[in-house]
């Protein structure tokens, strides 16, 4: 029984220098090279004229820096245990890492296509990164509100739009999808007036009364909505981490004041035994005398 403990006890010690070893910056900062460089390779292995030259070098180095990364999963499912699953970035590298473990052969085979979606582990390893993306995952909620807003304006004014050019422009209007898609051309801005407005106001020259409200509406107030939505929900992340860091700094403050306080207590009540003795020992000098 004290030997299962004793291992026990050994297991636990390992795992916890695997996990001080995997936090390492030196390993961290490890996996990011071999991910830029992963990226690069399966960049390379696009063209057919390297490809040819050097595709058996690519596939092999390929392989490698897989079983690399498989390699690293495994020591943090060892190292974290059942932790490991409690981090949705952890989870995000198992996936993106199982699927360059998927069959790439017969039906299968454009699946090969899928392993460039391991350079997104940049998003995981890269602590900036991981700040915005969660800062997107944030602002969810409140783009949800805007989205709603955005689909109410969309129907009204693909419902409008079919019913006023529908039958002159069937191609753009003729039903509430095709108009749906036009307004979203429109609203993005690209070729919107010679491709779409100009010739529908060449039969409807008040058409402008039409689309011009659109545009500020979606393409310059809504769409800003959502700049300010992930502008706020960035400032309050970083605002919540500073936050954090001052309370974590105040922290050890306190900690390092409390010692010096503790260590302050020690030495007056060792100058107060010092001065209790010497003043016997003068009372004992003076009686002897």
């Amino acid at each position: 029984m004290a030997t299962d403990t004793f291992d026990d006890a050994s297991d636990i010690s390992f795992r916890a220098r695997l996990r001080r070893w995997l936090e390492r910056p030196m390993v961290q900062n490890s996996i990011l090279g071999l991910i830029i460089f992963n990226a690069i390779t399966l960049g390379l292995g696009t063209s057919d004229r390297i490809n040819d030259s050097f595709g058996g070098l690519l596939s092999v180095l390929d392989r490698t820096v897989l079983s690399v990364f498989v390699c690293e999963i495994l020591l943090k499912l060892y190292a974290y245990g059942l932790r490991f699953f409690r981090s949705a970035w952890n989870l995000f590298d198992m996936f993106v890492v199982g699927v360059g473990l998927l069959p790439q052969t017969g039906s299968l085979s454009a699946l090969r296509g899928l392993r460039v979606i391991r350079a997104m582990r940049l998003l995981s390893v890269v602590p900036q990164m991981r700040a915005v993306v969660q800062a997107l995952l944030d602002a969810l909620p409140g783009m949800g509100a805007v989205i709603v807003m955005l689909s109410i304006v969309y129907y009204v004014f693909a419902v409008m739009a079919t019913i006023m050019y529908g039958d002159a422009f069937d191609e753009w209007f003729g039903t509430i999808g095709r108009s749906a898609y036009s307004l979203f051309q429109i609203m993005t801005l690209e070729s919107w007036s010679m491709g779409i407005v100009r010739p529908v106001m060449e039969k409807f020259p008040n058409a402008w009364a039409f689309f011009v409200p659109f545009i500020v509406i979606t393409a310059f107030s809504v769409l800003n909505l959502f700049i300010g939505l992930l502008v706020n929900t960035m400032q309050a992340a970083v605002e919540e981490e500073a936050e954090a860091e001052f309370t974590r700094l105040r922290e050890l403050v306190k900690v390092e004041t409390d010692q010096v306080d503790a260590h302050v207590t020690e030495l007056q009540e060792e100058l107060r035994e010092m001065r209790a003795e010497l003043k016997r020992m003068l009372e004992q000098k003076g009686g002897g005398a």
